[in-house]
């Protein structure tokens, strides 16, 4: 049970997607903050100095809080600003992977237009190659050389 845990949780493709996960997390990490950091800030800018990490609808009466941490201790709310701000993430995650596939698909169509390499032929069979094309061609020879008595039907 052990050697067959091994050889799955050591497969190729294993392996891969856990490396796969860990770069995503990485990812996920970087666009979270290129998002916070970088986009939003612009978006409130333009928007007029709206800080859309704030933005809720209150759904109880109790709630009288500006701040959405404080709103979510009175009672309940729905975020719509951090809804946003997880769509802006998700569609640029959607967008590089969608560069990223088109990418692999344009890499893969290169190496299918490309013509199957022309196989080496063994030291061995290019000189059988050689002895059978002279054997072949000195037959050729042979049939075409008229003999020194002339050929078969001269009525000698």
């Amino acid at each position: 049970m052990l050697k067959e845990f091994k050889e799955f949780a050591l497969k190729g493709n294993m392996v891969d997607l856990a490396i796969g996960i860990i770069i995503g997390a990485a990812f996920s990490g970087l666009v979270q903050s290129m998002v916070k950091d970088l986009i939003m800030p612009v978006v409130g800018v333009l928007t007029g100095g709206v800080d859309f990490s704030n933005k809720f609808f209150a759904l109880s009466g109790s709630v009288t809080s500006p701040s959405l941490e404080a709103a979510r201790e009175q009672g309940a709310v729905i975020a719509y600003g951090s809804f946003f701000t997880l769509l802006i993430n998700f569609t640029i995650v959607a967008f590089v992977l969608f560069m990223i596939v088109k990418g692999m698909n344009r890499l893969k169509r290169k190496e299918e237009e490309k013509p199957a390499a022309l196989a080496e032929v063994p030291a061995e069979q290019a000189l059988l190659a050689e002895i059978r094309d002279l054997l072949a061609a000195q037959r050729a020879d042979a049939r075409r050389e008229p003999t020194r008595f002339g050929s078969f039907g001269d009525g000698l």
